[in-house]
């Protein structure tokens, strides 16, 4: 409250601040000025690019590679550290190992589960491919729980049941022990290598490259580790990305 010692105590601020705005001025001109040619960039041409290594990511990577196309996989993770590895309970599919079985029952769960939301046309393919699916993984190496006859062991899993509601419970859920996540994707992951896949592993997508007429021919992608831009020329861009692909409808 002392008129005197406010107006001391601000003088001594200003001369602090005198002092050292020299310095902040020279810190302010040593500071490196960025320009758009000071970025590095790296060009890539691939026939094929796939954003994502899940569980989708890989098989779609593996495949690419395995019709004979040079093929990319761009992922922020290294691959059996992406999310599908935390699936521990194992995948639907109507093989008919434990009891009769059938894809059209599975299919009438899965529209219930979804409260009759989801896209029933989708919903069609994926259980009637089912079967075929998991017994193409089994071809590849995926190491399922067996029972005693040697079949791919299926355990009952939510919300699965027979005869569209009215035959009880389904045991439809194809696994490998509490682990057939991390089974299938070590599984993939070796087998895409035996076809060649190119991995940009820690490597994340930033944007599209979208032409004049509107079509994907390629991904932007940042190097994580060292900062430098990455631009994946191709002809064909699969986004394996999770739910959170549906972020690229906006674009």
């Amino acid at each position: 409250k002392n008129p005197e010692m406010l107006f001391s105590r601000a003088a001594s601020v200003a001369k602090r601040a005198t002092r050292l705005a020299p310095m902040s001025r020279r810190n302010m001109s040593a500071a490196p000025q960025l320009k758009g040619t000071d970025y590095t960039i790296v060009d890539h041409e691939y026939d094929a690019c796939v954003v994502g290594a899940g569980g989708a990511g890989l098989r779609a990577a593996m495949g690419l590679s395995e019709a004979g196309f040079k093929t990319a996989c761009v992922t922020k993770l290294f691959p059996t550290r992406s999310h599908t590895v935390a699936a521990q309970g194992g995948v639907n599919a109507a093989l008919g190992n434990m009891s009769e079985d059938d894809w059209r029952w599975h299919a009438y769960d899965t529209v219930k589960g979804s409260d009759w939301l989801g896209d029933q046309d989708a919903i069609h393919y994926m259980c009637r491919e089912a079967p075929a699916a998991v017994l193409e993984l089994e071809e590849f190496g995926l190491p399922f729980s067996r029972t005693e006859e040697g079949e791919i062991y299926q355990r009952a899993f939510g919300g699965q049941s027979l005869e569209f509601g009215k035959g009880g419970q389904a045991h439809r859920c194809c696994a490998a022990a509490d682990r057939t996540g991390h089974a299938m994707l070590h599984t993939l992951y070796g087998r895409s290598l035996a076809f060649d896949t190119t991995y940009f592993i820690e490597y994340f997508a930033m944007d599209l490259i979208m032409d004049d007429a509107g079509a994907c021919v390629g991904v932007m992608a940042i190097n994580m580790e060292d900062g430098t831009i990455h631009r994946i020329n191709c002809k064909n861009t699969v986004l394996a990305t999770g739910g959170d692909g549906r972020a690229y409808f906006s674009c």
